[in-house]
């Protein structure tokens, strides 16, 4: 019989690779890896060298201050600002209070690396090429979210349901958000004509997100009916808004659509935009929410039927809430692509952000300066684009996607 020495049952050393070690396990762990790694960062320093270069001394920024109002608010009259900067100050003042609430029972609300984003975004609008009253105005806006986050986290320690008031208040400032953009009621009417630049860009994204997520749900869960009336029409309405490019059902809403009205009826075609927005997005946020739906097991709705639910607060209250946040990922990745698809509205005549920037670049003033306008309005997209992509993983986090 062969007697065995039983292994010590000690967990393993923990190898822990320093700069270089690392260095040469992951890039330059063979001849072959230490040329590619060496072609690739020469090629990379070469590009980053060549773009230093053309930022500082070819590119010629002058295009960027001159329009910076019509790239943010199109041709929206400018003794009309005042209404901008309220609206402004709302919406930060609101995402502020909802940053503190929902990190009420986080260790540490501003941490090192928020500290850094506050500071760089002080640094940004000291820096923007604006009049000193606008730059004051773009400061007092960060601070109004970071007091906003402060009181919100105070606040929602003691008020533990502030949260759906918090809710509210966004559900008001919409309309109050439009009213003061349009105007009515005392104020100025402002044509949707002259409205445009990012302002039009972000009205046109979140509404359109507004409306067309409860519309995918709604789609979603149509699609999984047992009554065949409702679950072939979701079905005909997905498959057939999925087959048809966005930009079509853009020129129906705005070509087509009229011809089909009284000659005296006239729809605004900011909301003939955002319907063909909406409709196109709530297809595809459909099959994002039934992917969820359909991950979630049987025995949810099983157990949810033993303690006697019936179908609608089985739904509403097992299924749909597992089923949203297993889809997050998706989800903010469709809006996402949303927000992005709005530059499509420049080709039906729309001045968005896009069309703003090509109507710029058709003044023989700044004729030939496409790299410097598409690189600003690049990332600006990309800012806003990143941030919900951050407002996503910090969601996720919250409500432990990842454990089931």
């Amino acid at each position: 019989m062969t007697t065995t020495t039983p292994t010590s049952s000690a967990p393993p050393d923990i190898v822990q690779l320093g700069p270089i070690a690392w260095l040469h396990k992951n890039l330059f762990s063979s001849w072959s890896n230490s040329i590619l790694t060496i072609v690739i960062v020469a090629l990379l320093l070469n590009f980053l060298r060549g773009f230093v270069v053309w930022v500082t001394t070819t590119a010629q920024w002058e295009v960027i201050p001159l329009n910076l109002p019509r790239f943010m608010v199109g041709l929206y009259p400018a003794n009309q600002y005042w209404r901008i900067w309220i609206a402004f100050g709302i919406i930060t003042a609101l995402a502020g209070l909802s940053w503190g609430v929902l990190a009420r029972q986080t260790a540490k609300l501003f941490s090192l690396p928020v500290l850094i984003g506050i500071g760089a975004s002080c640094v940004f609008m000291a820096l923007v090429p604006v009049p000193p009253l606008y730059r004051l105005m773009l400061l007092a806006g960060v601070a109004l979210v970071v007091a906003g986050a402060w009181v919100g986290r105070q606040a929602g320690r003691k008020l533990p349901a502030l949260g759906r008031w918090v809710s509210l208040a966004w559900f008001v400032s919409f309309f109050v958000v439009l009213w003061l953009i349009g105007g009515g009621l005392f104020l100025r009417n402002v044509s949707s004509n002259d409205w445009g630049g990012l302002m039009l860009t972000l009205i046109a994204a979140i509404v359109s997100i507004v409306l067309c997520f409860p519309a995918g749900v709604v789609l979603a869960l149509g699609r999984q009916s047992s009554l065949p009336v409702v679950r072939w029409f979701s079905v005909l309405y997905i498959e057939l808004i999925r087959g048809i490019p966005l930009i079509a059902i853009l020129f129906m809403g705005q070509v087509m659509l009229p011809l089909f009205l009284s000659p005296g009826a006239r729809v605004d075609r900011i909301l003939r935009a955002i319907v063909g927005l909406t409709l196109f997005s709530a297809a595809y946020l459909a099959e994002n929410v039934r992917g969820g739906l359909q991950a979630i097991p049987r025995g949810q709705t099983e157990a949810a039927n033993a303690l006697g639910l019936n179908t609608p607060l089985t739904v509403g209250l097992v299924v749909l809430p597992q089923a949203l946040k297993i889809s997050i990922p998706a989800i903010v990745g469709q809006f996402i692509s949303l927000f992005q698809d709005t530059t499509l509205l420049a080709v039906v005549g729309l001045v968005e952000l896009l069309g703003i920037s090509r109507s710029i670049l058709a003044n023989p003033q700044f004729l030939g300066r496409y790299a410097e306008v598409y690189l600003f309005i690049g990332i600006i997209y990309w800012v806003f684009c990143y941030t919900m992509s951050i407002a996503s993983r910090r969601l996720e986090r919250q409500l432990n996607a990842g454990q089931r």
